[in-house]
């Protein structure tokens, strides 16, 4: 058999080896900042590792998500200590998602300067970050500054690229007596 007609398997094989290898690789989606389900901690400066190291990096983040869902869900049935406690012990404050929800969980709670403390962590890390903004929002108003939560409100429509957003509509309803968040 000459040499031009020899199979191509190998190497055919070899690339979709290597293609599966890096689709199997690849980081998570990431999912738009201030959801129910937040994004992997990036690194800028993060450098590739092993095959090994990777997989590690997979678990801890499937792991912080686990544990993320539990404690939202205790702030979200109205366990609110239990659910900042919960919060507090995924080791990472400083998160965008987790600075909202202990600042969520105070404000229900009626820890309204403790609440404060956490939004403006939450933008600190994120200022991008919507459902911080909508929060906040509620915030004012409880407070009794109207003018501050139309601020957040018009802040959360320019992030939305819309007014039909799950934030917008909630920070809305409360704005306009509608509804209570």
């Amino acid at each position: 058999m000459t040499r031009d007609r020899m199979p191509r398997f190998p190497s055919t094989m070899m690339f979709a080896a290597l293609l599966g290898a890096a689709v199997a690789l690849s980081p998570m989606p990431a999912f738009t900042a201030g959801t129910d389900t937040p994004p992997a901690d990036e690194k800028k400066d993060k450098k590739k590792g092993s095959a090994v190291e990777e997989r590690e990096r997979q678990l801890a983040e499937a792991k912080f998500l686990r544990d993320y869902r539990a404690a939202r869900d205790l702030i979200v049935a109205g366990q609110y200590r239990a659910g900042i406690a919960a919060m507090h012990a995924l080791g990472r404050d400083d998160h965008p998602d987790v600075a909202n929800y202990i600042g969520y969980a105070n404000r229900k709670a009626g820890n309204y300067d403790a609440s404060k403390v956490w939004y403006e962590a939450a933008l600190k890390a994120d200022p991008n970050h919507t459902r911080t903004w909508s929060y906040f929002g509620m915030w004012h108003m409880e407070q009794g500054n109207r003018l501050m939560a139309k601020d957040h409100l018009a802040k959360v429509n320019a992030l939305c690229g819309n007014d039909t957003c799950e934030e917008y509509v909630q920070l809305k309803a409360v704005i306009d007596g509608t509804g209570s968040y």
